[in-house]
């Protein structure tokens, strides 16, 4: 089927952003003046669907300088998490490492490593933070056994990842806000497990860094285009 053939789809915010990649491209390129970039880009952001979408960029070249639309119904492929499939995230093996403790002092996992199939985090007066939004995964389920004693972990996973919270808090707690959250097809499982005592694991969903900060500039000019 072609994109024609279905001009009443909605259009999702990504197939926007691309036509008004599109448009600045062309902006910069010198194919549109300023007057008929803003108002192709006013309505980009205000089109709802792709047959509201496609006359924007019909007669502009996408990247590489090839005549074709900039709307698709074939989704990017990128590294699972927001952009693809979650296929290649779930690696096998053993993972990087399968502890980090804390004690009156911090620890950090972040960027890319493998989370094994049981890890156990330890805080004692102090506190730690894993970060999962560019990890690998050892298998499709993965335990987090978190200890927190006077002190604090904090779990951070990207949007698509199932969170079951399992953990016991005795004058402290665990964070159950993102438990429930559907997962995305073939994305991974995380288990929060453990004890805190006077202490607390928190669990928060968020996109990755490189994506939060590319799209901050499109986010302004979305608000601006809208009005807000």
């Amino acid at each position: 089927m072609s994109d024609d053939a279905v001009p009443d789809l909605r259009a999702s915010d990504a197939d926007r952003e691309r036509v008004a990649e599109v448009l600045r491209d062309a902006l910069a390129e010198g194919r549109l003046d300023m007057a008929e970039f803003e108002e192709r880009l006013d309505g980009a952001y205000r089109a709802r669907t792709y047959g509201e979408l496609t006359p924007l960029t019909r007669d502009l070249p996408v990247a590489g300088g090839a005549a074709s639309p900039a709307v698709s119904l074939h989704k990017p492929e990128g590294r699972g998490g927001e952009d693809g499939a979650w296929a290649g995230r779930i690696v096998g093996g053993e993972g990087s490492s399968a502890w980090a403790v804390a004690v009156m002092s911090g620890f950090q996992r972040k960027g890319r490593w493998t989370v094994p199939r049981r890890f156990t985090a330890f805080a004692f007066w102090g506190g730690g933070e894993l970060d999962l939004r560019e990890a690998d995964f050892a298998a499709g389920e993965v335990v987090i056994n978190c200890v927190a004693v006077m002190g604090g972990v904090n779990v951070v996973v990207p949007p698509g990842v199932e969170v079951v919270v399992r953990g016991i808090g005795v004058m402290g707690g665990f964070d159950h806000r993102e438990q429930g959250v559907p997962a995305a097809p073939g994305a991974p499982r995380v288990v929060i497990t453990g004890f805190a005592f006077w202490g607390g694991v928190g669990v928060e969903r968020r996109r990755r860094r490189d994506r939060a900060e590319r799209e901050l500039p499109r986010d302004r000019d979305r608000r601006r285009h809208l009005g807000h």
